[in-house]
C-alpha cells in the first residue's frame, strides 16, 4: 500500500515550482488563478523572490502549499494513494490532494491560516525549540511541570519532540531538559508558539472559515495530525482540523499507525526531504520516495 505524505513549514526555498508553472499548462493556470485569490504574484516571490521574502508567513505557507499541491496535479493517474497525511500545513495540502477540498477552497483556507498565525505571534512573542535524545513522556512530564505556556508540539520521531510556548517557558524547559539529559535543546528560529494554546486567537479565527468551506468525502483516508488516525468522514476531518492549530502534530504516531495498516511506501511530494528522513527514523526499513520536481 502507499502513503502520500505532504511537508510543512521550512520546506521553502527560491525558485520552488518554477518548472512546474514552464512546463505544465494546468499548472500554470492553477498557479495564475493563486495569484487572483491570494490578491499578490505569488509566483514572483516563489520563483525569483529572496529568501527573507519566502520566510513570511503569509507567503511560505502558501508557497509549499501550491509546490505540493501541483505536483500532485500533475502525476495525473499515476498519484494513486492508499492513505494521505500532511506534517501541520501540509495535512491542507493532503486534504487537497485527495479530495476532501477544492483547489480553490484549500489554498483560501491555507492563506486565512497564514494570516491568522502571524497575527497571533505578533500578540504575544513566544517561540519554539527542538529537542532531541529524550523520551516522549520525559519530555511531557518536563513541560507539565513548568509553570508557562510550554508543550509538546511536533512529534517528528522518536527522540525528536519540538517543543512550543513563551519565551520564558522554553528557556526553562530547555534548561530542565538538558539538565535531564537530552543531547540537544535547540531554539528555532520560528515567529511564534506553533501548535500550542498561543494559537488560541488563530485558532478561533481558522474555525470559523472552516466551518463555512465545503469539505467532501476524501479518496482515501487522511491520517490526521491531532490524533494520528485514519479518518473519511468530512465533519471529523473539519473538527480535527480546527483542532490542529492549538494541539500536537503527532507524526511519528501518525506514521507508526499508517505502517500498521498496511503502508509498504512512502512518497513525500512537495519541497525538500524532511518527512522521508523521520519515517526512516520511526522504521528504518521502510521504503520511500520523494517528487519534488516536474515528472513530465
Amino acid at each position: 500500500m502507499k502513503a502520500y505524505v505532504f511537508p510543512g513549514q521550512g520546506a521553502q526555498f527560491v525558485g520552488m515550482g518554477k518548472d512546474l508553472y514552464d512546463n505544465s499548462v494546468m499548472a500554470r493556470e492553477l498557479f495564475e488563478k493563486a495569484n487572483e485569490i491570494l490578491g499578490f504574484r505569488i509566483t514572483d516571490l516563489m520563483f525569483s523572490g529572496t529568501e527573507e521574502d519566502l520566510r513570511q508567513t503569509k507567503v511560505t505557507q502558501p508557497a509549499i502549499f501550491l509546490h505540493s499541491v501541483l505536483l500532485a496535479k500533475t502525476l495525473g493517474s499515476s498519484f494513486m494513494p492508499d492513505m494521505v497525511a500532511g506534517h501541520s500545513l501540509g495535512e491542507f495540502s493532503a486534504l487537497v490532494a485527495c479530495g476532501a477540498l477544492s483547489f480553490e477552497d484549500g489554498l483560501a483556507l491555507v492563506s486565512k491560516r497564514a494570516i491568522a498565525m502571524q497575527k497571533a505571534c505578533e500578540a504575544e512573542p513566544s517561540t519554539m525549540a527542538a529537542i532531541v535524545g529524550l523520551e516522549d513522556a520525559i519530555v511531557e512530564k518536563i513541560c507539565s511541570e513548568i509553570d508557562e505556556v510550554v508543550v509538546p508540539a511536533n512529534y517528528n520521531c522518536p527522540g525528536q519532540l519540538v517543543i512550543s510556548g513563551s519565551l520564558k517557558g522554553i528557556d526553562v524547559a530547555c534548561e530542565k531538559l538538558t539538565e535531564v539529559g537530552a543531547k540537544r535543546a535547540i531554539k528555532l528560529s520560528v515567529g511564534g508558539a506553533f501548535h500550542s494554546p498561543l494559537m488560541e486567537p488563530a485558532r478561533a479565527e481558522l474555525a470559523e472559515a472552516i466551518n463555512n468551506t465545503n469539505f467532501h468525502t476524501p479518496g482515501c483516508p487522511v491520517y490526521q495530525n491531532v490524533n494520528a488516525s485514519p479518518q473519511t468522514d468530512p465533519a471529523v476531518i473539519k473538527q480535527n482540523l480546527i483542532a490542529q492549530l492549538t494541539g500536537p502534530v503527532r507524526w511519528t504516531q501518525s506514521v507508526t499507525n499508517m505502517i500498521a495498516d498496511g503502508c509498504t511506501l512512502f512518497t513525500e511530494v512537495g519541497p525538500g526531504s524532511v518527512l522521508q528522513g523521520l519515517v526512516k527514523k520511526v522504521d528504518r526499513s521502510m521504503a520511500t520516495a520523494g517528487i519534488n520536481t516536474y515528472q513530465g
